[in-house]
């Protein structure tokens, strides 16, 4: 198994990102939501890596995570594992640029999924995730292409739109 310093790196790696060029405010809403919620899971399964599960840290992350349970539930938000679904059926190079946590948790052909706030590909390996695969997944969610088609007006928000007034 990696030491910690590995993935407390990778947590330094997530922090070191910035959204400081982009508004926050005028991207989609449900993909904004999916979007911090997939870097909380990816935080809390790296922090359980780095820590102890009682370091506050990782117990304030829980918190969090579980306060999104029930936001999860709120307006279209619980459109969203469909729409991933239905991009992979209608339009599936979009699906395939997606980042990889969320084609993996919200695919239902994939056994990935958020047990209990950690991430999981494999519900059979005792192995965890190395940290190089964290590292992968972080910047696939800061690129810069990925970054501008969450904006409500960009290809990912259309699409999701599109999505919602057909379901």
């Amino acid at each position: 198994m990696a030491s910690d310093r590995e993935y407390i790196n990778i947590l330094e790696h997530l922090y070191e990102k910035t959204l400081i060029l982009h508004d926050e405010s005028m991207w989609h809403p449900v993909l904004a939501f999916y979007f911090m919620d997939a870097l909380a899971h990816i935080d809390y399964t790296v922090g359980l890596m780095a820590y102890h599960y009682k370091s506050p840290r990782v117990m304030m992350t829980g918190e969090y995570l579980r306060c999104r349970v029930d936001q999860e539930k709120a307006g279209d938000r619980p459109k969203f594992p469909a729409f991933i679904n239905w991009l992979k059926e209608k339009h599936p190079n979009r699906f395939l640029a997606l980042p990889t946590l969320w084609r993996r948790v919200y695919d239902n052909d994939d056994e990935a999924c958020y047990l209990s706030f950690r991430i999981v590909f494999d519900r059979d390996s005792r192995e965890p995730i190395r940290p190089h695969v964290y590292r992968a997944l972080i910047e696939e969610f800061f690129s810069a292409e990925f970054l501008k088609s969450l904006y409500s007006d960009a290809s990912l928000a259309t699409l999701f739109e599109e999505f919602r007034r057909t379901a």
